[in-house]
């Protein structure tokens, strides 16, 4: 390893309820005890205390070492996986994924194109990754939409049906015999339902 180069350290889990000993025994190989950040948070986006320290302006710096147990440490997500690549690489920030061995190589002064080219690999296969889980989404949204419709399954909110008695009622009240309250409470309608019912019998 270069000489002045400072190494942290970077430990997650999901929860409060969780864990960090097996990854912080493991990055305790390579990192001292208090270059090692943590967060108990998800990691469904990138808004982590810890983590946007390890980004500030005390934070990693040119030339600085960053470890990690595995990718899946920064992000659940595959795009801000890639974003954060991007971000290591366009810093100068090297960073060492446990459970990836090409990014533990020890590169020879003066061939950083060597983790450049790693890093361009990875990059480029967590983008395709990500487009193809976003692909797969939309089709399974767009065959869950078809299936419904060839079903006739209403995806919105259920139609009211009409209750017993209600074109008996329906023409007192036209006649004027019953008032709508009335009419609502003998077929236990709310006030909403019965004028989209009233509106649908007319419309008809």
């Amino acid at each position: 390893m270069e000489g002045g180069n400072r190494i942290f350290g970077y430990a997650r889990v999901s929860s409060k309820e969780q864990h960090l000993d097996r990854q912080i025994l493991e990055l305790q190989k390579y990192v001292k005890p208090e270059n090692i950040l943590v967060d108990k948070a998800s990691g469904k986006n990138l808004e982590r205390e810890s983590y946007q320290a390890l980004k500030g302006v005390l934070g990693l710096r040119r030339g600085d070492i960053l470890y990690i147990c595995s990718l899946d440490r920064l992000s659940r997500n595959k795009s801000d996986i890639k974003k954060e690549l991007e971000y290591f690489r366009e810093n100068g920030i090297r960073l060492m994924v446990l459970d990836l061995p090409t990014t533990m190589i020890e590169v020879p002064e003066g061939q950083s194109w060597i983790m450049d080219m790693i890093n361009n690999i990875l990059i480029e296969v967590l983008a395709s990754i990500a487009q193809q889980e976003r692909e797969m989404i939309l089709k399974r949204q767009k065959e869950g939409i078809e299936a419904a419709r060839l079903k006739k399954v209403h995806l919105g909110r259920p139609k009211a049906e009409y209750p017993d008695q209600w074109e008996a009622y329906y023409a007192k009240w036209k006649e004027g015999e019953i008032t709508a309250v009335e009419m609502m409470g003998k077929l236990g309608l709310k006030r909403t339902t019965f004028y989209e019912l009233v509106k649908r019998y007319t419309s008809r």
